[in-house]
């Protein structure tokens, strides 16, 4: 990997924290125990926070607007692809003009309730990102994720929004070694996090710039319309394709302000939304920036204090302060002289570093242990176990197909497609959230996350800087105004370091009838997690529609 797709790599992850969270790490590892023929055819301030989503609400759709009848009546044609079966729905690309051809095809896939006799209704989930694949998320696990009444009652749903993965078309913005070339000339700044000389900070700038026109002539057409109001009216297509009255929904992450979205437009269509690791509709780009920096750094600090009850003779050192002064002398030393990696000509720079530890803070009880023997043997010398845990920059996902073949689905039997997230996670953010052109606005916001929360902030801030010269949508940072919304479980997890706490209990105060459900621990989210209390809250509230008490914790 080059210097460019490493702090690409770096910067994407950070940049996931600031509107949720990676597919890798934005909903439970699904690894840890716990259609139809298609329908014939036929920009804003970024610091207002009054604008709700722009397009009609319901209930437009289908009765007052017949141009949309026909994707409303799809039928998905349900193929088995191994234990599952799958599907595809089509959706307008542009809702202002669903007459016009242009359509997303996006993939689908179904676990069947394991109770029929009874069985609810369908649960359609999304796990995050934004650029999170449902489809991979169900065929690699992840219904395990799920408790045991849920996955009884309904028949768990999930799938790929416009753009993401299987989708067709998807967002392509090539690879980061096509989008952006690293720049010689930025000196001891270019191995760097944070750069610290005007010569780095340019470097950057053009390096970012280079990224958003890569995606521009590569998908320039459909960067308009992958935003979050259009993905929940997909939503609102897939709840009627799959026969449901009112829409029964989980996200993690990111997935919460999609389902947030969806309340506001769709209130009365409404049956249970579970929005677990929240994301706070009413902040601006820079307050997520400066909140989730702090929430990083929490989360590093939690890791230090707690490192001995998980990783006991695996800590890195012999004290919290002590595991604080290993890891700020591992970012001065890595700026300095890469680690090496073993049998690999890669090595572990400042980049990769902040990449392996802010991914080791979504999962404590399976990372803090591998994470503190990664410190123990890169204060050695030796990076192959961070290289380990940081993962690569690039990968492919199973994204389900339809079952038959489907235009370029990929097919039903396991076809794989590459991971976009990173790509998507940028398109989707900058459309959905207003964000400056003066390239001044991101270095004053930098100055100031630096100073609050050091590397963790400093780093969310120049995540943002893809989003400069992106197209905007036309949404606005804005409280909650949903009527007739029912009563609506959001959950929070104190030490999140993605979505902190903080956002779950604002957006619970927004929501008409919000619930709040406060897990006490480390982590991204909670759900499917292990926590037995939490699980049991969600699951009687899908199930039954069950009220979590006014202060509840677990």
């Amino acid at each position: 990997m080059n210097h460019s797709a490493s702090r690409r790599a770096a910067l994407a992850l950070v940049l996931s924290a600031v509107v949720a969270a990676p597919l890798a790490a934005c909903g439970p590892d699904p690894a840890r125990p716990q259609a139809g023929p298609p329908p014939s055819p036929a920009s804003a301030s970024a610091t207002a926070a009054t604008s709700a989503p722009t397009a009609t609400a319901e209930p437009a759709e289908p009765a007052a607007r017949p141009e949309l009848a026909a994707f409303y009546r799809q039928q998905p044609a349900w193929k088995t692809c191994g234990e599952l079966r799958c599907a595809t729905l089509t959706v307008p690309m542009d809702y202002r003009h669903p007459e016009d051809g242009r359509t997303f095809t996006l993939p689908l896939v179904r676990s069947a309730a394991t109770d029929p006799a009874g069985r609810i209704g369908s649960l359609v989930f999304n796990p995050g990102g934004p650029g999170g694949s449902g489809v991979a998320h169900l065929k690699e696990g992840g219904i395990s994720s799920f408790g045991e009444r849920v996955r009884a009652r309904f028949d768990i749903v999930g799938f790929d929004p416009r753009g993401v993965a299987g989708s067709r078309p998807a967002v392509d913005c090539g690879k980061p070694e096509q989008s952006a070339e690293p720049d010689r000339n930025a000196g001891p700044d270019r191995d760097a996090v944070v750069p610290t000389t005007e010569a780095g900070r340019q470097a950057l700038l053009t390096e970012a710039d280079r990224s958003a026109a890569a995606c521009a002539a590569r998908s320039g057409e459909i960067l308009p319309h992958v935003g979050t109001e259009d993905a929940a009216r997909d939503l609102d297509v897939l709840r009627a394709a799959l026969g449901d009255p009112k829409l029964s929904y989980l996200g993690w992450s990111y997935g919460t302000y999609l389902g947030t979205v969806y309340g506001e437009l769709f209130p009365r269509r409404v049956r249970a939304l579970v929005l677990d690791g929240a994301v706070d509709p009413a902040q601006d780009w820079s307050e997520r920036v400066l909140r989730s920096g702090v929430a990083f750094r929490r989360a590093v600090d939690d890791y230090a204090d707690s490192c001995a009850a998980v990783a006991g003779r695996a800590c890195p050192a012999d004290s919290p302060n002590g595991i604080r002064k290993l890891v700020a002398d591992l970012y001065e030393r890595t700026a300095r002289k890469p680690l090496k990696v073993d049998g690999s000509a890669r090595r572990v720079d400042q980049n990769l570093l902040h990449s392996a530890l802010t991914k080791a803070m979504y999962t404590p009880e399976s990372q803090w242990k591998p994470l503190s023997e990664a410190l123990r043997s890169a204060n050695r010398g030796n990076g192959t176990a961070l290289a380990e845990l940081a993962g690569d920059a690039s990968g492919t996902t199973d994204d389900g197909g339809d079952g038959g073949g489907g235009s370029g689905s990929g097919g039903g039997s396991g076809g794989t497609v590459p991971d976009n997230s990173d790509a998507v996670l940028s398109a989707v953010n900058c459309l959905d959230i207003p964000h400056p052109a003066d390239p001044q606005a991101y270095w004053s916001l930098l100055d100031r996350a630096r100073q609050q929360s050091g590397v963790f902030g400093a780093s969310t801030a120049l995540a943002e800087l893809d989003c400069r010269t992106w197209p905007k949508g036309g949404t606005t940072p804005h409280r909650v105004a949903a009527p007739g919304l029912p009563p609506v479980l959001v959950v929070g997890t104190t030490g999140d370091p993605a979505t902190p706490y903080e956002d779950a209990q604002s957006l619970a105060a927004q929501l008409p009838g919000g619930m709040l459900l406060t897990h006490k621990g480390a982590g991204h989210t909670a759900y499917g997690r292990g926590n037995a209390c939490v699980d049991g809250a969600v699951d009687g509230y899908l199930t039954g529609l069950t009220p979590v008490a006014p202060g509840a914790t677990c």
